[in-house]
């Protein structure tokens, strides 16, 4: 029995240095003990004058009801209550049935005097365990120093961060931030603070069901699904994109909270598309520019109307250009803004007659994302892109009534609503309106809001039809043909006085846009700088004998009219491969113009087959 009692405590770490033969000698004066479960061996604070070694069973060594560990056989504790009368540190209870060896203090010290192999055994022990805690102590140094260094560049990424750095906890309490997060908050006391009290109402919404919807085994780290509003406590209102990320234990969860302002790149996104607008309009505007050509002007009628332009530029006063289709009334709102003080800005052009009334409220005044169906994203009006500069409304009097409203709210208060929104835009726009109706006479009737026709009708401006003109229709007419032979690499004709007969002789219904049609062709057709006009010029007589032979035959209802005049316009669009406009086009064709030709078509219902 003490053999292998001697090899049982050779085992225990605390006499592993110590002689069989010295241990011979411990083993005279140890004694057994045995306790059942859940019996304290000792208690914490009293002061202990023994050890102990685990024969059988297990014990636990803690403070109440926190464990800090549980020994089993081999096992050895309380060893340092054999060379010092301090209290012990911790309680020992048994765990299961235990029975331990229980060696004194005034044993083990007569053995330390007396038996120097078991001293020196000890000491050895001692010894080791004390380098083992150099070593311990210098990794631990080592350790907290590496700490220190990362803790150290932790803090200076998060403080130096441009981006705002939130961290709370499961509380939603704010236990950390960074300088940017502080002035995001416009707070430097956010400690303890809930976090969802500094957003607006969705966005702390947002962020509270990510958090409690994401299970807390799992890690998260998501973009925020949409921009977030903080709220500052000097109540400046900002928005931000982000990102959040958990981190913790089973016991404790933070959640950290990463913001970028976006209001700059917002508004340079807003201005960006704005100019990008701006480009793409003004681009359309030179494409469907009428001429180059700008405004010649020798008779009277037409140096009135200059002389108007000129007195109207320099104000802002409104604009109303009348006369008949084609007669230039463009070139006359390009002539205005061209003198204006208004003319480093943009002149944004739109014709009222040229689309569809369901869709011109949205040109005009913009509309928001989801504002009616096909409304995928947001997009600003014309009058918007014509801020601080000109807008051209083409054709006035085709504009539905239910719209007028809205624009004598611009007239008046220099405000619009876009649809599908609530918020009111402010702009300063100069506005020109042109017509060939007479909308005096449209005013009367209902189709045209008089107030409206008033506040348009601030600065008439009549513009002569091409016929009434005089000698300017040849002086016209030559430019033109200087310009298209240019262009299209052709002899320069020059118009002879019997030219300048048939020209000014023909009536010109189409006005500046039929000639200049009828030059192009003249000038394509034309055979060694030789033109024969009156191949080209159309016979008043012609039209005459037909209409006579029409009416003769048969004196037609106004739907058979309307059916007529629906199957000439198929025919011409059929001939032309359904263009519209251009040379080649079927307002040429037809002899309209291609406004005109597409307020006819809209009427009479015709449409394109698939």
């Amino acid at each position: 029995m003490t053999k292998t009692l001697i090899n049982f405590l050779s085992e225990i770490s605390f006499f592993s240095e110590v002689s069989q033969e010295s241990l011979q000698h411990l083993c005279d004066n140890i004694t057994e003990e045995t306790y059942i479960k859940n019996e304290v061996i000792f208690e914490k604070d009293t002061i202990g004058n023994s050890m102990y070694a685990v024969l059988k069973g297990s014990v636990k060594i803690h403070d109440k009801n926190h464990i800090y560990d549980t020994l089993s056989v081999g096992d050895c504790f309380g060893e340092y209550a054999l060379i010092d009368n301090e209290t012990r540190s911790a309680s020992v209870t048994t765990i299961e049935n235990t029975k331990v060896l229980k060696i004194e203090r005034e044993h083990f010290l007569n053995l330390i005097k007396n038996d120097s192999g078991f001293a020196q055994g000890i000491l050895s022990v001692m010894i080791k365990r004390h380098r083992e805690l150099d070593a311990i102590q210098e990794r631990l140094a080592s350790s907290k120093q590496d700490i220190e260094i990362a803790n150290s560049k932790m803090t200076g990424l998060i403080d130096g961060a441009m981006d705002a750095i939130i961290m709370f906890n499961d509380n939603f309490r704010i236990v950390l931030t960074n300088p940017s997060a502080n002035t995001l908050l416009e707070n430097d006391d956010t400690l303890q603070r809930n976090v969802l009290f500094f957003f607006d109402e969705d966005s702390a919404s947002l962020i509270e069901s990510i958090v409690k919807a994401e299970d807390d085994k799992k890690p998260i780290n998501n973009y925020l699904p949409n921009i977030v509003k903080v709220i500052g406590s000097n109540d400046t209102e900002t928005l931000n994109e982000g990102t959040i990320s958990k981190y913790g234990t089973n016991t404790k969860t933070f959640y950290t909270l990463i913001l970028r302002n976006i209001e700059e790149r917002l508004v340079a996104e807003d201005k960006i598309n704005l100019l990008t607008k701006q480009t793409q309009y003004l681009a359309e505007e030179i494409q469907e520019l009428t001429s180059s050509y700008g405004i010649i002007a020798e008779d009277k009628s037409m140096k009135d109307a200059l002389n108007l332009i000129h007195q109207v530029a320099k104000t802002d006063a409104t604009v109303l250009i009348n006369g008949e289709t084609g007669t230039g009334k463009e070139l006359v709102a390009r002539a205005i803004h061209k003198e204006s003080n208004r003319n480093d800005k943009p002149l944004i052009r739109i014709n009222c007659g040229a689309i569809p009334a369901n869709l011109i409220e949205s040109e005009l005044f913009g509309h928001e994302k989801g504002a009616f169906t096909g409304a995928t994203i947001s997009r600003k009006g014309r009058f918007l892109l014509a801020d601080k500069g000109t807008i051209f409304l083409d054709e006035i009097g085709e504009m539905p009534l239910e719209l007028q409203p809205k624009l004598l709210r611009i007239i008046q208060e220099g405000e619009f609503d876009p649809v599908g929104s609530s918020d009111t835009i402010k702009v300063d726009v100069r506005i020109i309106a042109a017509t060939h109706r007479n909308l005096f006479e449209f005013s009367k009737e209902g189709k045209f809001r008089e107030d409206l026709y008033y506040r348009l009708n601030v600065f008439p401006i009549e513009v002569p039809a091409l016929r009434n003109r005089g000698h300017d229709i040849c002086l016209i007419a030559q430019e033109m043909i200087t310009q298209f032979s240019k262009k299209l690499n052709k002899p320069i004709v020059q118009l002879s006085e019997t030219d300048g007969v048939l020209l000014t002789s023909y009536n010109w219904p189409g006005n500046v846009r039929e000639l200049q049609n009828l030059i192009e062709r003249a000038v394509i057709v034309s055979q060694n700088g030789i033109i024969n006009w009156q191949a080209i010029i159309p016979s008043d007589t012609n039209s005459t004998d037909i209409t006579k032979e029409t009416v003769t035959e048969k004196i037609l209802t106004s739907q058979e009219l309307i059916f007529l005049e629906k199957e000439n316009i198929l025919k011409a669009l059929k001939h032309t491969k359904w263009k519209i406009s251009g040379a080649n086009g079927a307002a040429a064709l037809l002899q309209l113009p291609p406004t005109t030709l597409t307020s006819r078509i809209k009427a009479l219902g015709i449409e394109r087959p698939v």
